[in-house]
């Protein structure tokens, strides 16, 4: 079955080191079989993600806190 990222939503975020950071939400789609319409059909699998402007992963805590995964460095909605 194939996979892809659909954009949910982006938003600015201020870094502990003082920058601003665009980070961007995204959740799974699954490819269901083509139906008789002939068209693709996509369906969340109930996972997202959350990655900066740049592709870096963006960890998110149970609490909603979030750390750039790479450098550490925490991120508050702007």
């Amino acid at each position: 079955m194939d996979k892809k990222l659909h954009l949910l939503d982006s938003f600015e975020a201020q870094g502990t080191d003082g920058a601003r950071y665009q980070v961007m939400a995204y959740e799974h789609l699954l490819r269901l079989d083509v139906l008789a319409d002939g068209q693709d059909h996509w369906e969340s699998t109930g996972l997202s993600e959350y990655r900066l402007r740049s592709g870096e992963r963006v960890d998110v805590a149970p609490d909603g806190a979030m750390r750039v995964a790479s450098t550490g460095v925490a991120l508050h909605p702007a």
